[in-house]
């Protein structure tokens, strides 16, 4: 990686909290007149102020661009705690991006700005969060807890992972999934954002590991995180290329045109058993694509708070 690549990276990312807040606001101002009242007391939908209610609960802001007096409505407040598990395996920094954007992401960029996104939110909700980061070896982990500090440290964790931390190559997530799932000793919601690749055991090793972070009735779902029109289309110009497993170092040299039918059926076939197994555990399963935006993971978070608590 070049200098310039890396400058462009620590440009976006050292701004992670701003990039945040814009994905939570420009996601909520959408969603005003949505059923989900309960999303978070700031953020629920505002009411015409009456003549006599007490003025505490004004908008201000909302009255300087409208001329109009709004109050917000609020909701009861709840004590959630959420875990958040990030793969940081070399695989999830496909594809390689030169001018890094917030329209211009990798696996690993998407997932630190999309779990970036969801602290400010469960911030706002006063809710505990806690992390932890996987590749070769158990890179991290923080408790679930709700305070300032506390969240300025996460943002600092995830920031680093993304201008400071050199992938490692092979991931073991059955190994630290159940580490990890011995560690949440409280009822939580547990985000998972991987790739699903791995080149050690089998898929059943990772089902188990998985299966085991829904011990105390947590409820865990999992965002598959993926360049759609790379890894699922196979979208490449029909030259030759040498196509490189990053984890592994193997390699096959080969035509797109010659295989990509082929591919597609096979990758079709994965995910598919996938889903299946994530029915067959209770495991919510959300794909994602690294090309569109953060709707996705928020509004799934909505739908799962509200079943949560």
């Amino acid at each position: 990686m070049n200098i310039q690549s890396q400058l462009n990276k620590s440009v976006l990312f050292q701004n992670l909290e701003l990039l945040a807040n814009q994905v939570v606001e420009g996601f909520i101002s959408g969603i005003h007149k949505s059923p989900f009242h309960g999303f978070s007391a700031e953020f629920a939908e505002h009411k015409i102020y009456n003549t006599g209610e007490s003025t505490k609960h004004i908008d201000w802001k909302l009255f300087a661009k409208t001329d109009k007096l709004y109050t917000k409505r609020y909701e009861e407040e709840t004590n959630l705690r959420c875990h958040m598990i990030l793969d940081n395996s070399a695989s999830m920094y496909y594809p390689e991006v030169g001018s890094l954007g917030i329209e211009n992401l990798n696996k690993i960029g998407f997932s630190v700005l999309a779990m970036a996104a969801l602290m400010n939110v469960l911030k706002r909700q006063r809710d505990a969060v806690g992390l932890s980061i996987y590749s070769d070896h158990y890179n991290y982990y923080a408790p679930e807890k709700g305070s300032e500090r506390h969240f300025q440290m996460l943002r600092a964790k995830l920031n680093e992972i993304y201008t400071v931390s050199q992938p490692s190559k092979k991931t073991a997530t059955y190994t630290y999934l159940h580490q990890i799932a011995e560690k949440i000793k409280r009822r939580s919601l547990i985000f998972l954002f991987t790739d699903m690749l791995q080149t050690e055991k089998t898929d059943e090793a990772l089902f188990d590991a998985l299966r085991h972070l829904k011990y105390n009735k947590h409820e865990v779902v999992l965002f598959h995180v993926l360049d759609k029109e790379k890894e699922i289309q196979f979208n490449f110009k029909n030259a030759p290329k040498r196509y490189l497993d990053v984890e592994t170092g193997e390699y096959l040299d080969l035509y797109s045109d010659n295989i990509k039918e082929a591919y597609k059926k096979e990758v079709s076939k994965y995910l598919k058993a996938i889903q299946l197994k994530c029915a067959q555990y209770r495991i919510k399963y959300v794909d994602v694509d690294v090309h569109s935006d953060f709707s996705t993971v928020l509004n799934t978070f909505l739908v799962e708070r509200q079943k949560f608590i």
